[in-house]
């Protein structure tokens, strides 16, 4: 499992503060690939808001009394004290970011946003800026520049205003709509390793190509190709974490016949080259909490 995360002055203890509007406590995120099985059991809940953005695979649920299956694309939203249970599955390989927040304007700032005041769950897209502003919030916790405790509430604020714009997109689209974006979304995620024409699917659906890649965006929060570039990108990842292939060989099952291609498009989404992240993720060690996941970073 890769685990990445950063906490506000070192400190893995929740709290609450209403010294200032917004602060960010901790953000992290997690590939689950070889644990079978990663719970989360916390009764009483937390101090803090927890937010959970689903990028990859997906995460059992149990919420007021029901197991609900979230999958890719959801964020789910823990309000302080509530209680959390839920429980990730290796086979589904799935990928988590999470942030914990606390702050004296935080309820009026999620109303601002058009983020839903009740309820748990809501899709947002798999907009490729949502992993981007995670792993900033997760760099910044760990770098302590100056000035990064401001940065961090402006980074979360982004990622409110990006949620609340994507969910009032996808109100604004009708059912059937809905199902013909879902459908598209499916055929990316187990189409991506093709040469996939954007034209030539929305010609089959019988969609001008303007109005499928519109329509997309508007469900999804990324273009068609910005879409099958983030799957790739996670697919990749996931190569570069659990097998031996060589870059040339993880771009061509990825998609890419021109390594070289790849390792520019795969630095340009996450900041270093395929070998790099291959060497952070071997040899540096990532502080990992207690092993029963009762802790407070998930």
């Amino acid at each position: 499992m890769y685990i990445n995360s950063g906490y506000l002055h070192q400190s893995l203890v929740d709290f609450q503060d209403k010294s200032r509007p917004l602060i960010v406590g901790s953000c992290g995120t997690y590939h689950l690939y070889t644990r079978p099985k990663l719970p989360t059991w916390r009764p009483k809940g937390r101090l803090d808001y927890q937010l959970l953005y689903l990028a990859a695979g997906k995460g059992h649920f149990f919420l007021d009394g029901k197991e609900e299956i979230v999958t890719a694309g959801h964020m789910v939203l823990y309000r302080p004290k509530e209680m959390q249970r839920y429980v990730y599955y290796g086979e589904d390989q799935t990928e988590v970011y999470w942030v914990h927040f606390t702050g004296s304007d935080v309820k009026r700032l999620l109303r601002e946003y058009g983020l839903p005041s009740s309820g748990h769950v809501f899709y947002t897209g798999n907009s490729p800026d949502y992993h981007q502003l995670f792993r900033r919030m997760i760099l910044e916790l760990q770098l302590c520049k100056p000035h990064y405790e401001e940065y961090l509430s402006m980074l979360l604020r982004e990622i409110f205003l990006l949620a609340g714009r994507q969910l009032a997109e996808t109100h604004r689209l009708n059912p059937t709509l809905c199902a013909e974006m879902e459908q598209a979304t499916r055929y990316f995620n187990e189409h991506f390793h093709e040469d996939i024409s954007i034209d030539n699917y929305a010609a089959q659906k019988h969609m001008s190509t303007c109005w499928f890649i519109r329509s997309f965006k508007q469900f999804n929060g990324a273009t068609p190709m910005q879409y099958i570039l983030s799957v790739r990108i996670a697919n990749a990842k996931n190569l570069l974490d659990t097998t031996t292939y060589n870059v040339t060989e993880i771009a061509s099952i990825v998609g890419y016949e021109n390594p070289l291609y790849f390792s520019r498009l795969f630095h340009k989404q996450t900041g270093v080259s395929p070998s790099e992240y291959r060497k952070r993720s071997n040899v540096s060690p990532v502080r990992s909490p207690n092993a029963e996941t009762k802790h407070s970073d998930m």
